[in-house]
Formats: C-alpha cells, structure tokens, sequence
C-alpha cells in the first residue's frame, strides 16, 4: 500500500549524472527529512561510455554509486528513506545482487528490488525481420542504413515499476533505462496510489522529477545568474515536494548553500526540452501554460501543467562502436594566430591517410594588445579520428605534434607537465528511435525473485505533435536604439538530446519580455548562433515563464559521444547567444537582467 496522502512525499536527488558530487548522498539522507532520494546517472553520453567499458568486460552497472551507498546504508535504514537509483545501467540485475551482498555483509536490513525489460538489443533483429525500421528519430533513416552493429539497445521506461516494487515493501530500487523523471514520478505515483490514467497528477510529477534530476542545477548550478547566488561552492540537492494533486513545490534541504529561486527553476525546466510536448512512457505533458511562483524562502511552486495520454510508443537508444578517436592540445601566440593554426593543421595533416579524419580547432582569441602572455594565447585543439585503433597508432598525432618544436611556427609550445596523449579511445555512435512500448517487457524483480509484469498504459494512437508557433515579425523602431550584450537582458539555459541542442532564453521582466518574443526569432537565432545557419530550427513561446525555446536540429552531428565538438554536448551555447549583441529600443536597453537578489533569496 502506499504511504499516507494528506501530505506531500519529500524526494530529494543526491546525483545528477555519473562523476556528480560524491557526497550528495551522504547530504541528502543526512538533511532534512526525505522520504525518497533519487540518483541519476544515465545521461546518453554516459551510457556510450557504459557501453564501451562494458564490450571491454567491465561491469555495467556504475559502480561509483556503490561506494557512494555502502557508507551511508545505516542512515537509510535507521531513517526509512527509499533509495531509487537508474545505477544499474546494463545489468541492473548484478547490481542488486550485490548490494543485498553488501546488505547482508554490513548487517543491514534491507530489501533491494530492481527493474528489468529496458535492454531490448536480442529483440533489435527479430523486430527488424518482422517489419520495425528503428527509424533515426532525427534523420529518418531506418536502421538498416545505419552501417554499425548495435552493442547496446535501451527503451526509455517509465514509472511503475518503480511504484510497485515501492508498494511491495522495497527499501532500494535499481533500474537501468527509466526516463529521468520517471525515478520520481514512479515515487509520487506510489505515495500517493494514484491511478495509471492519472494524467494530470503524473504529469506534474513529471515536471518535478525534470526538475529535480539533475541535481545542483535546480539550486544555482549551471545558472547564468550564479554571481548572485549565495554560497556557491557545494550548492545544495534540491528536494520536491509533491502533493496528491501533483502540485510541486521545489525547495532544498536547509542547511545547504545555493539558493531556490524562480530562475534557478526556470533554467533546469527549459534544459533538454524538445518542445513544450514533453513526451514520456507514462503520459505526455503540456507544458504550454507552466507557470512558477516563489511561494517562500527556497520555496518555488510549479502550476499550470496538465497530462494527456504517452503516444503507444516509447524511445530506444542504440550505441555502437563505429571507430577511435585521440585528441592533444597545443598554442599558438599573437600575432597571426590564424596563418599559425593554419601551418600547423598542414604539416600535421601532411601525408595524411584517406582513413584519417584530422579536425582542428583553435580554442578563443588573442587579446588585442594583451597585457600578459597568456591574453595572446591561443589553445589549438588537434583531434584524429580513424575506423580502427591501428590506423590512429600508425598515423601517431603525438609524434607529429611532437615533431613541429624547432620547424613549425614561431612560439610553438604545449604544456610541458600535460605529456601528449598517445592511446586512442573508441568512438561511439547513437543512434535513437522508437518501439511501440507493447514490445517492451517492463518488469519488477521483487527481492524474493519474482517478477511482476507491468501493464501498458493507455495510450494516444496518433498523438498530437508539437504545436506550431507563429514566428514574429521582426520589429522595427522608430525611436533610439541602442547595441547591448544580450546578456544584459536575457538569462539562458541549453542542452542536448543526441545530435540536437536546445537553448531556452528568458526574462522575468514584464518590460523585457515583449521584446524577447517579437526579436528573438529563428532568422535572428541564426543570425546570432553561425553554427546554427544551416539547421532545421524549431521555435516556440512559452509566455508564462516568458521564454523563447529553440530546438537546434543537427547542431551536435548524431550525439555527443560521437561528434568531434570541443564543445561535444552543446552545454554552453546558450552562453555563448548571451555574449552576442544585440541591437534594441534605448528604453529596454536601459535596463538590466532581473538579478537574482537577497530579498528573493530570503523569500
């Protein structure tokens, strides 16, 4: 049975991807009182990297969470919090042996559940023979033009097996590919025994677990208002309080730095959005109208949000090896960094194989009449990428690089106490696609060993596909105007899903928000964003956060695993638009970014 519903369940995250703060579940079970903590750990990029240790006969579960639990199982036990973790990435079924193993070893009492029927890679062939195509949801193309062999195979599930094995009495539950949120929305859905076709509640559920799952990034972290957020060396783990209704508050434990403001929230709800039709396993959220309000100090309400049925089908991620990569960094000095990068790339490149892709990039701008050395200086990024590890050994970048000291350009350096790298690493192609979810077997290995099949929800045939939002008119002005740093008037957030990134921009000023919505359209973004000019760019409005939201179709090639990026999953492109400059009417460039300030930290 679930727990009592005349109060909110408290979950709270402790990590947000695989490398997060190591003591966040130490912080999270020992601060205020929780009745769930979450743990994600499977970004796509990870689980290209779990996938390739894996092939390597390494486990494939994560096992920086097991060191992360065993010392804290007794504060779980003597407190009674849920622990509900997507550590068990490919073998979620090894990890929960070994944490009853470690249970048992240790003397604590404690049920482990785990979640199996997300790997579906022996049914990739059968299906493929039965008719699927596993049509590439970005390009289109059908598996069979892929060209690789798919090592790994996932279906993105959702939340009730979570909930059921919760309901059966289990203390730690161990998945593999959930969606993110759905770590709290099967929570919530358990405390509260709410119905499968509860659409509304599980839909706001979803939204607190979007924002929740990430960790720091709902309390200040990755917020390009961060100088105005308090104490933020280790900001705190953010907590959501979810109510029967599926009302969220999202708000932190106490004593904990970082700060839970409207903006924060704002900055993690437009983060990996594809659209304001968030589509999960369990149900399809409207994000049309969310709107957020500070209802207390570190207290941030979530409302507008309604549900509708999840389309009959569900996300399947597919990896596979497609060749080997090795990168090494060298600098070039003022003056004529350009002419210098260009010699270099050519006696690099000199007498290079046809099998060798050679990608270089030099990394920012002298300073003009710098002050130091290090204002002239230029990071050259030199990456070889090649089918085979043989290929990349025979072809030795850091021999070459090496080579260049005394006959190569004037000032040529690295440094000296970071020695070229000389071991390829794989590279690891994504390859993301659909399955009706009625071919997923969604099951709960419940502690004693039996399984327990999860039943489909109801699902839209032909669900709705994201609304069309009218581009504006570019606006033309009659008054003065002003050139101003977007940044000045505008906080942003981007992220990646495979080989699109998204950039959310915003304001929370009434006076600045017109403006965004009329002069921020997709020719502007291209404009603003060169590497975007070519792309299939999708647009909308969200007015009541007063954001524009762009999904960048293309701009990190087919993921981030791999892509020959500096900047390999597109997190700092919203950054990069704020550092643009824009031209705007003198009124609204007289003003400044709604700064996070005390009195809205103190509530």
């Amino acid at each position: 049975m679930g727990a009592p519903a005349d109060r909110p369940i408290r979950i709270g995250s402790f990590s947000g991807y695989l490398g997060d703060r190591f003591t966040g579940l130490a912080e999270s079970v020992t601060g205020d009182p929780v009745d769930v903590v979450i743990g994600d750990y499977l970004a796509e990029f990870t689980l290209a990297q779990l996938a390739a240790v894996r092939k390597a006969g390494q486990p494939g579960y994560v096992e920086f969470f097991v060191e992360q639990v065993r010392p804290n199982l007794a504060d779980i036990a003597e407190r009674g919090i849920r622990v509900v973790t997507n550590a068990g990435g490919f073998d979620p079924a090894a990890l929960a042996a070994e944490l009853r193993r470690m249970c048992a070893e240790d003397g604590h009492d404690l049920t482990v559940a785990h979640i199996e029927g997300d790997n579906v890679l022996e049914k990739v062939a059968g299906l493929t023979a039965a008719g699927a195509r596993f049509q590439n949801l970005d390009s289109g193309r059908p598996l069979s033009e892929w060209g690789h062999e798919p090592v790994a195979a996932n279906a993105y599930l959702g939340g009730w097996g979570i909930a059921r094995a919760l309901a059966e009495g289990a203390d730690i539950v161990i998945c593999g590919r959930v969606t993110d949120a759905s770590l709290i929305c099967g929570s919530a859905a358990w405390w509260h025994s709410w119905a499968i076709d509860d659409w509304d509640r599980l839909a706001r559920a979803v939204v607190a677990g979007h924002i929740i799952e990430c960790g720091a990034h709902a309390t200040g972290g990755n917020f390009a208002g961060f100088r105005a957020i308090p104490s933020m060396i280790e900001p705190g783990f953010p907590i959501a309080e979810i109510a029967a209704d599926g009302t969220t508050v999202i708000t932190k434990h106490e004593r904990d730095a970082g700060a839970v403001v409207p903006d924060t929230v704002t900055a993690q709800l437009l983060y990996e959005l594809q659209g304001v039709r968030y589509l999960n396993p369990d149900v399809t959220v409207h994000l049309d109208d969310v709107r957020l309000s500070k209802v207390g100090k570190d207290r941030v309400q979530i409302d507008g949000v309604v549900g509708s049925p999840p389309p009959e089908t569900t996300k399947v991620a597919m990896f596979a090896p497609v060749g080997y990569k090795i990168t090494n960094t060298v600098y070039a000095t003022s003056p004529d960094v350009a002419g210098k990068v260009e010699l270099m790339r050519a006696q690099v490149g000199h007498g290079k194989p046809a099998g060798i892709q050679l990608d270089v990039t030099p990394l920012g701008v002298a300073a003009e009449d710098p002050q130091n050395q290090w204002e002239a200086t230029v990071a050259v990024r030199f990456m070889a990428v090649a089918k085979t590890r043989q290929e990349l050994e025979e072809f030795d970048l850091a021999r070459r690089l090496g080579a260049l000291y005394l006959q190569s350009i004037p000032g040529f350096f690295n440094d000296a106490l970071t020695p070229f790298n000389k071991k390829p690493s794989p590279q690891i192609d994504y390859w993301p696609a659909l399955l009706p979810m009625a071919d997923v077997e969604h099951v709960v290995v419940h502690a004693d060993g039996r399984r327990e099949a999860i039943e489909v929800p109801p699902v839209e045939r032909e669900p709705a596909g994201q609304p069309v939002h009218p581009e504006p008119h570019q606006p033309s002005y009659d008054g003065d105007t002003v050139t101003v740093e977007l940044g000045r008037l505008v906080y942003a957030r981007a992220g990646d899903k495979g080989g699109n990134s998204n950039v959310g921009v915003w304001s929370r000023d009434p006076e600045v928000w017109p403006w965004l919505r009329s002069a921020l359209s997709t020719d502007e973004l291209r404009r603003l964003i060169p590497d975007a000019k070519d792309l299939d760019i999708v647009r909308h409005e969200m007015e009541g956060i007063q954001a524009v939201h762009f999904v960048l179709r293309g701009l990190l090639g087919t993921g981030g695993s791999s892509n020959t990026r500096v900047d390999q999953i597109g997190k700092a492109i919203g950054e990069y638009l704020r550092s643009r400059h824009v031209v705007v009417p003198a009124d609204v460039g007289r003003r400044q970014v709604l700064e996070v300030t005390a009195a809205d930290v103190e509530g």
